[in-house]
């Protein structure tokens, strides 16, 4: 870890520790429309009087969740007893997810300043590591020889008295880009999106500026050091952004991107994502999400190699969410999507220069076993999942990794506990 980065991360865990979820999920949540004053009660002045202003804990914001799961793959596994082309639920079988602990202070007027620090520990957490923090340079996914810990979050954010109030964040934090996050109990499924694990990057190191001009428009932006990336290895920063628009309070959209190069030593070749996130809540009891996202770099090493008469590698996809809560308990989730990756760069499934083409339908019923304050206790899962492909590209055996199956199909046990 670069020696600025070390005294970043210490100075922003000293400010949590000291006052004591800038979660994805809490940041791309759409703010409440603000009360209309006929729908609040007259005040009285004595009433006024006794109002108090919020106390330093009061401001501060805690998540916390342990997941665990048993995946059944209902043919055969190859290599490792892995399903392919995933990421977060990479192995069959039972797993230890994840459990995290956030602690976050968002900027008020009374303290203008503000915070965020995640931890999180189990197999999710290897799956995260930014190049730097808890990975090498030599580390390939599945990351297995890597620490079952990371610090997903460490940041410091304040909000200038410019307009509307310009926020500045800087640190380590989760990307803009996705429909999808980190936390599997904030997603409407149990697994995760071809596009999540493959299209997009997780983490950044570096600074954002924020600002809303009217209440239906935000936009942001900054300087990041890169894809999972927190010890730059090219000397070369990317640029991030986002334009978040709320036409009514039931639909929010945004557009984000990312572009800037991330080749160990090469500060020419630029990688760039654009990413739509919609989604709309306007009948009820049903969620309706879309996301689509569009990628390409400039002379991909791993095709320099190839038989491609160009280097460049293109990646697009997109995806479907529909959410229905039966009851306060009861909520079933479906996903349809469809990524293809037409160079083969971002799976390498099928090597490089190869295309792969796959689609995935995605069910998944959750139960709120046990309720606890404000939407936390136990929760269970069970989800089943269909891969597809135009190619075979599941099933890899050894010796060779010679891909055998153009299906999968999983069943997936999951529980989850959310204590804040």
């Amino acid at each position: 870890m670069t020696s600025w980065l070390r005294w970043l991360v210490v100075v922003v865990a000293v400010l949590g520790l000291a006052a004591s979820a800038d979660a994805q999920w809490l940041v791309q949540t759409p703010a409440p429309a603000p009360a209309k004053p006929e729908d609040k009660p007259a005040e009285t002045a004595a009433e006024k009087a006794a109002e108090k202003p919020k106390t330093l804990w009061e401001e501060i914001t805690l998540f916390a969740y342990v997941e665990n799961s048993y995946v059944w793959n209902l043919g055969h596994t190859g290599r490792d007893d892995v399903n392919e082309l995933r990421v977060f639920d990479f192995d069959a079988g039972y797993s230890f997810n994840a459990a995290e602990f956030f602690i976050k202070k968002d900027p008020t007027d009374a303290r203008p300043w503000g915070f965020g620090v995640a931890v999180t520990a189990g197999l999710d957490a290897q799956k995260i590591h930014a190049l730097g923090i808890f990975r090498d340079g030599d580390d390939q996914f599945p990351f297995r020889n890597t620490s079952k810990f990371d610090l997903k979050d460490a940041y410091g954010v304040y909000t200038f008295p410019v307009g509307s109030g310009l926020t500045l964040k800087a640190g380590k934090f989760v990307t803009l880009l996705g429909y999808e996050v980190i936390e599997g109990p904030l997603n409407p499924n149990f697994s995760r999106s071809y596009m999540f694990g493959f299209a997009i990057p997780f983490t950044h190191v570096g600074a954002l500026l924020s600002y809303s001009p009217t209440e239906w428009l935000s936009l942001t932006a900054g300087p990041v050091v890169g894809w999972d990336v927190a010890e730059d290895n090219n000397n070369r920063m990317s640029v991030m952004g986002q334009i978040a628009v709320t036409p009514f309070k039931e639909l929010t959209t945004s557009l984000n991107f990312i572009t800037g190069p991330e080749q160990n030593k090469q500060g020419t070749n630029p990688r760039t994502v654009l990413d739509f996130v919609a989604n709309y809540t306007g009948i009820k009891n049903l969620t309706l999400g879309a996301n689509v996202d569009y990628g390409w770099e400039v002379d991909e090493p791993s095709l320099a190699g190839t038989r491609s008469r160009s280097t460049d590698a293109v990646w697009w996809g997109y995806a479907g969410y529909v959410i229905y809560d039966w009851t306060e308990k009861f909520r079933t989730a479906f996903r349809g999507e469809y990524f293809k990756d037409a160079d083969g760069a971002r799976t390498l499934a099928r090597g490089p220069g190869a295309k792969v083409s796959v689609w995935e339908i995605t069910a998944t019923a959750q139960y709120h076993i046990w309720k606890g304050p404000v939407g936390t206790g136990l929760f269970g899962r069970l989800e089943y999942r269909h891969d597809e492909a135009a190619d075979k590209v599941f099933k890899v055996r050894r010796p060779g990794l010679v891909p055998t199956s153009e299906s999968q199909d999983t069943i997936t046990v999951a529980l989850h506990y959310l204590f804040f």
